[in-house]
């Protein structure tokens, strides 16, 4: 009886031991996605096609 005592002291003994260990949490460094969207046009395509039908549709009249 003594032993089936002692069996189940280590028991409880073991089980809280890891039940309530404590585990470091991971520290993830956070990831930054630049968006580059620029083009070899500069942004001027547009504005010099507006000037070229400007000046196409003031030539023809």
């Amino acid at each position: 009886m003594k032993k089936l005592a002692l069996a189940a002291a280590l028991t409880v003994v073991a089980t809280g031991a890891f039940a309530g260990g404590y585990v470091e949490p991971a520290i993830i460094d956070p990831v930054i996605i630049e968006d580059n969207t620029s083009s070899s046009a500069g942004g001027i395509l547009v504005p010099a096609i507006a000037v070229l039908l400007l000046v196409l549709a003031l030539h023809h009249t």
